[in-house]
């Protein structure tokens, strides 16, 4: 699915701002360092995958990612990472990938579970013997969306100097059969109006997780809960889940 934000250009330009580098891109980063050749799903403007090739690294790299204008930010910044329009639905994978990742929580975007099995399922065919698929959650037990309000509100400043503001608000109660849905707002004081996205977010447990990865045929290896790999538990703010090809 695509994060209905990102589709607009101005404010696919402003993705990097309000998501700098942090702890779980250099988790990442790590593993790409071993890794001879990666697929990132969802990889928004890139930035992983630009980092990984800014610093050496030699392999084959492609960012997948279904939002033409966050590509357009990951084109003009890199021409040597393979960046593909479109979801896993847009080839046959043929065991190509040493590693697959989902970053900034974008496996939460597959909502049904039909969305969650086919793209399991391509990631297993992405994988070559022995691959590993790595991805985070947010852990539905500390109730992150309780948080999202419109009294938090995150301000950047745009390439062209203007302050943009954002904020979140939860439609509904809350979680609702597992997902939650959520508006994102930008304003800006040269702004006409300001510009609102509709989203959905899915939220699993770890159990969950692991069934459908195994009915993927993909074997939960490890599971963290931050990003110093720290035990998961019920307060833990993510699940960080490492998977290996069966």
């Amino acid at each position: 699915m695509v994060d209905n934000a990102f589709v607009d250009l101005s404010l696919a330009a402003l993705y990097d701002r309000l998501n700098p580098w942090g702890p779980g891109d250099e988790f990442y980063l790590g593993l790409l360092r071993e890794a001879g050749s990666v697929l990132d799903i969802g990889c928004g403007t890139g930035q992983l995958l630009r980092r990984a090739r800014a610093e050496g690294h030699r392999g084959r790299l492609m960012g997948l990612d279904p939002a033409a204008a966050m590509l357009a930010q990951a084109r003009q910044a890199r021409h040597d990472v393979e960046w593909v329009l479109g979801d896993m639905r847009v080839r046959r994978w043929q065991e190509e990938f040493d590693l697959a990742v989902m970053t900034g929580h974008a496996f939460q975007e597959l909502v049904t579970d039909e969305e969650i099995r086919a793209c399991l399922h391509a990631v297993r065919a992405a994988l070559r013997d022995g691959g590993r698929f790595v991805f985070e959650t947010r852990n539905p037990d500390v109730r992150p969306w309780e948080r999202w309000t419109p009294d938090r509100v995150h301000e950047v400043t745009a390439a062209d100097g203007t302050a943009v503001r954002v904020w979140h608000e939860v439609r509904g109660e809350g979680l609702d059969r597992g997902v939650v849905r959520y508006t994102e707002t930008y304003d800006s004081d040269g702004w006409p109006a300001p510009r609102t996205a509709h989203n959905v977010l899915r939220f699993l447990d770890a159990g969950t997780l692991e069934d459908f990865l195994a009915e993927a045929g993909l074997r939960v290896v490890e599971q963290y809960g931050d990003w110093e790999r720290g035990p998961l538990t019920p307060d833990s703010p993510e699940i960080v889940t490492v998977a290996r090809k069966a």
